[in-house]
């Protein structure tokens, strides 16, 4: 997988913890553990390692405990390689490994990419085909994948089962170092000359390959091609000026014997960097790594380095061009422009976290300067695709500047960006900001997340890719503390920085970007170009190789693979029971709140669902709109930017988003609602409180500018998603006819939304928006039939539920008994433990006389890719056919879609899943093919309905399904389940104990029943570029 890196501060707003003293584990407790004894923490184990002490080959070199993060950071070296390792031992069952290596192509061929999906390809002890993909259904993963990033590659796996993690260790050190790498992957997973039909030597030559196609998709996003561009540009002198992923046309250009030379003198312990995470012990790691790896390699200079980029000593201007966006809310503003600085290396760890904290301050949120100077006079519909602090290269760069402009405006933008440096150098930042920042800081360190140990790998990697010290990056309260001394001791500190790194900066670029409308005709020029000439070097006996190449390579796609050489966890290593999560439900003020204790580090997590049961047909597609713009209005006596001080001040933020909630039980009933969201520190939960307050009882509707501005930028937001998640758009799609909350989805979050926002942002009055807003926000925000849930510590339950009943009478002068829309209302208990009209209940709407239609859509795009589904109505939830299907889907993806999508068919992705609300999908991603896709859909189901699969391969599926089940819950989301969908432990249970039995029988019997010609109703949806096949076929219908 191809990655352009987050930047410093991004990645440091995912960094949170959950040290919980105690581990709160998924498992049975014996008698034995239930007796009062004292086990050691794995941070406190850790502690006993002493700096110089051998272990298995390595040396330690220190060892450092790291309270802010709940950890004990353990460094140490490889002897015999140098091959340098940081474990962070931490109490969390979610253990991570994962392994780097520099890599610094100097071409743009994508040979790092390229190796990172062929390694994976088969290795020495593990030969057959594909053993990645293969052990994702071998295992109880909680994660597993691979990225390229500009100048690193990293391997990265997690899981909460010990003997999975030296299953999945063994697989992923035997694939980096001892990889096959033979001809037939790099063909497959690179680039190769293939008849187009490959059974037939008639038709003609095109190229293939996944990251061939993977790149034509990632090119056809214009915000990744301007941030590659700007990369390319702002670094010219060496591995940064290249395109590590590939460039499409690059690609053809690799040769296998270059694939093998870069493995060889990249992939060697010498130039690897090894982290491991969480409770497992230490020794054994690396008693395993050692003796499956690096006992067989002796040290190497491996010349990986990368050079400081030399310093310009004027500033440059660039130019390039995209394809124009057709969801573009201006069709005549898409021009694009930015100015990017080269800041400071990102191994000096607290100039960097020095320079992230002033990006923030400069373009973060409605009271930044640059937000101020550039968003607000509407010049652009938001901030170009790159913006703000990026430590993802060796030195860092910062850029700002807007896209979805005019022409006409370029030159004014620039001397604005100027302009802005120059207040900033004079005004500086109120200390109000400085101290919300901050705090933003503190609430992502005591935050819980569930990917910890994946969030610190890839926080620490590129500053230690270059050798900066990880440990010290890891001590964020140690750079707070010295951040608050340097501004103490100099007041003007920050600008300062601004003076030096902005101001006196001679090493800017500015690069621009228009659309062209012939852009996309000039790719498929450039591309035949370069093929017509790969072909005309091509005699008889060569054409006649590449056909029998492409022949060899289908019989090996379509041969059963034996992956008996592969370990796997048996589905007798799965826990039988789930963990119960225990809740409390009371009330506050009339209105029924579910209370959920878990150790929350101080945080306090508060959730409120409002129904939409009474809210005016007409007004319904703007309940998105709605949602995004109601906390970012101002209200009470806050006006806007007030308002987002106030947020970032006193919460960890504030959200509301739609919510379509199918019923369990019924396919045509759900429950429709919004969902108001938000966290705090428990010292600041009445603040957050009276925020929620103030919203209910007087949200500002006033400022027309303010809301074109959050228009515009929901507008491009919306419209740049499209080549990043064409999948899901096409699966709403095809689901949209097949039940009412199919429809309702389509609305709130499909390409119906898309088009509507887009519509809004084209209107030059948007007073009639405006007015819209007070008459949903009475129907909305209403007491009435509300419900609510808090997660917060057992200390601090009875403050909350004493300041809820406070929030309840504050509010309670918007509770109306409203008429419902909708005839057909049902109720279900909120306690689903209550007899039945004993207490409060949520109200579902029922649809009886719906009816699902086939449907057929397609969507014309600006992109050379597709991506295709067909969704098929089945069976909700409680249905005991369910578990049938959702096996049935993860064993349809690894055993068949993956093989005729994937490796045949030459997409990036592609598979089934088994959706909550009834709903069969199938899907492809950055798929070369479109119409032929959905036949190997259809084939799926055949191959499945007549049994062409083992107990081998229902067990895999089964691992597979259960490691999604048992994947962690963080405590900021335990009980939602059963708050939102009214999903209890108990149902869960019954779930889990039909996908123990489900059969061979079982998955003939739904395949053919469900998914079968004529036994099914589907819908199918294909975003893509122009298609004759769809063009003459009346069945479609063409958007």
């Amino acid at each position: 997988m191809f990655r352009r890196t987050k930047t410093a501060f991004q990645k440091l707003r995912r960094l949170s913890s959950n040290g919980h003293q105690h581990t709160w584990r998924p498992r049975s407790i014996s008698a034995k553990e239930r007796a009062p004894q004292y086990h050691a923490s794995a941070r406190e184990r850790a502690l006993q390692y002493q700096p110089g002490q051998k272990i298995h080959g390595f040396t330690v070199k220190e060892v450092v405990p790291v309270p802010d993060l709940f950890l004990t950071a353990v460094r140490l070296t490889h002897d015999k390689t140098g091959a340098q390792y940081l474990h962070a031992a931490r109490d969390d069952s979610n253990n991570l490994f994962s392994v780097q290596f520099r890599t610094t192509p100097m071409d743009s061929t994508g040979v790092p990419h390229i190796l990172e999906h062929t390694v994976l390809c088969g290795s020495e002890r593990y030969p057959c085909r594909d053993p990645f993909f293969k052990m994702l259904n071998r295992s109880l993963s909680t994660f597993m994948n691979a990225f390229t990033a500009s100048d690193y590659t990293m391997y990265p796996f997690s899981t909460q089962n010990g003997k999975d993690f030296q299953n999945l260790l063994s697989v992923y050190l035997d694939a980096v170092f001892f990889p096959c790498l033979r001809e037939q992957d790099f063909w497959q997973e690179g680039w190769r000359l293939e008849n187009e039909i490959p059974t037939d030597p008639t038709s003609p030559l095109v190229f293939k390959g996944v990251v061939f196609n993977e790149m034509k998709g990632a090119f056809s996003d214009n915000e990744q091609l301007y941030a590659q561009h700007l990369q390319n540009k702002l670094f010219p002198d060496h591995t940064y000026s290249v395109v590590s992923g590939g460039e499409p046309l690059a690609i053809p250009d690799l040769s296998w014997e270059q694939l093998k030379h870069f493995h060889a003198t990249h992939y060697h312990p010498s130039n690897a960097r090894f982290f491991t995470y969480g409770d497992l012990p230490l020794d054994e790691h690396l008693k395993q790594i050692e003796d499956e790896a690096l006992s067989r390699f002796d040290r190497t200079e491996p010349n990986t380095q990368v050079p400081p980029q030399p310093h310009w000593t004027s500033p440059r201007e660039e130019h390039v061009t995209c394809s124009p966006d057709a969801m573009a809310p201006d069709p005549a503003k898409q021009n694009t422009l930015c100015i990017s600085y080269l800041l400071g290396d990102i191994t000096d760890t607290f100039e960097a976290f020095t320079l992230s904290l002033l990006s923030s301050l400069m373009i973060s949120g409605p009271n930044s300067p640059f937000y101020k100077a550039l968003i607000e006079p509407k010049l652009g519909t938001d901030f170009s695709s790159v913006v703000g602090y990026d430590g993802s290269t060796k030195e860092a760069s910062f850029s700002v500047g807007l896209q979805g402009m005019a022409e006409e405006d370029m030159e004014r933008v620039k001397q604005i960006i100027n302009q802005t440096i120059d207040d900033i150098i004079v005004n500086g930042f109120e200390e109000e900001r400085i101290e919300a920042l901050l705090h933003k800081i503190e609430i992502q360190m005591k935050h819980q997340s569930t990917s910890f140990g994946l969030t610190l790998a890839s926080y620490i990697a590129s500053c230690w890719n270059h050798d900066g010290d990880p440990v010290h990056l890891l001590q964020i309260s140690d750079s707070v503390s010295k951040f608050r001394q340097a501004l103490k001791e100099n007041p003007r500190f920050l600008q300062d920085k601004v003076q030096r790194y902005f101001k006196e900066n001679t090493h800017r670029l500015t690069l621009s970007m228009s659309p062209n409308e012939a852009y996309l005709e000039n790719q498929a020029k450039a591309e035949e170009e370069k093929l017509q000439q790969k072909i005309q070097s091509l005699s008889d006996s060569d054409r006649r190789d590449v056909y029998e190449k492409g022949l060899e390579l289908l019989a090996a796609q379509s041969k059963t693979q034996d992956a008996s050489c592969l370990p796997a966890l048996m589905v007798s290593d799965i826990e039988p029971t789930i963990p119960i999560t225990p809740v409390e439900m009371g009330t506050a003020g009339r209105i029924p709140v579910q209370y959920c204790e878990q150790p929350t580090n101080g945080m306090v997590y508060f959730r409120a669902m409002c129904s939409l049961n009474t809210l005016p047909e007409d007004l319904k597609i703007y309940a998105p709109l709605f949602c995004s713009v109601i906390t970012k209005m101002g209200c009470g006596s806050l006006d806007y930017r007030q308002q987002a001080q106030q947020i970032d001040l006193k919460t960890g933020g504030m959200s509301i988003s739609t919510q379509v909630i199918p019923d369990s039980a019924q396919l045509d009933m759900y429950e429709q609602g919004v969902l108001l969201f938000s966290s705090c520190l428990e010292r600041n939960l009445p603040d957050m409180l009276h925020l929620w307050s103030s919203i209910f009882n007087s949200p500002h509707f006033d400022d027309e500018e303010r809301l074109r501005v959050l228009v515009m930028m929901s507008a491009q937001e919306l419209a740049n998603g499209i080549s990043y998640s064409g999948h899901m758009y096409a699966m709403t799609r095809a689901g949209r006819s097949l039940s009412p909350a199919g429809e309702l989805h389509e609305m709130f979050g499909g390409m119906e939304q898309v088009k509507f926002m887009k519509r809004i942002a084209e209107m030059s009055d948007l007073g009639p928006v405006l007015r819209s807003l007070p008459r949903i926000k009475k129907h909305l925000l209403n007491p009435e039939g509300m419900r609510c849930a808090v997660n917060a510590t057992p200390q601090k339950m009875s403050d909350v539920a004493t300041r809820l009943d406070g929030f309840m009478k504050d509010i309670a002068c918007n509770r109306k008994d409203r008429k419902v829309v909708r005839p057909h209302i049902i109720e279900r208990q909120f306690d689903p433990s209550a007899a039945a009209g004993s207490g409060p209940s949520r109200k579902l709407i029922s649809e009886p006389s719906f009816h699902p239609c086939q449907m057929k859509t397609f969507f014309p795009m600006p992109f050379p890719i597709n991506f295709v589904s067909e969704c098929v109505r089945t069976v909700p939830f409680v249905h005991e056919d369910y578990a049938s299907l959702c096996v049935l889907a993860r064993m349809m993806t690894a055993k068949f879609l993956h093989g005729e999508i994937r490796e045949k068919g030459g997409a990036y992705g592609g598979g089934a899943r088994m959706g909550g609300g009834g709903l069969f999908s199938f899907y492809s991603y950055r798929d070369p093919n479109s119409v032929q896709t959905l036949s190997a859909f259809r084939k799926g189901v055949d191959w499945a309905r007549t049994g062409q699969f083992s107990q081998q391969d229902i067990d895999e599926a089964k691992l597979s399904v259960f490691s999604a089940v048992d994947s962690p819950v963080a405590p900021a989301d335990k009980g939602m389940s059963r708050f939102l969908s009214g999903i209890t432990d108990e149902m869960k249970q019954s779930h889990r104990e039909r996908l123990f039995t489900v059969t061979d029988k079982n998955l003939q019997d739904v395949a053919g029943r469900y998914l079968g010609v004529g036994q099914r109703t589907c819908g199918v949806a294909i975003l893509g570029p122009e298609n004759e096949t769809v063009k003459k076929d009346p069945s479609w219908i063409v958007k």
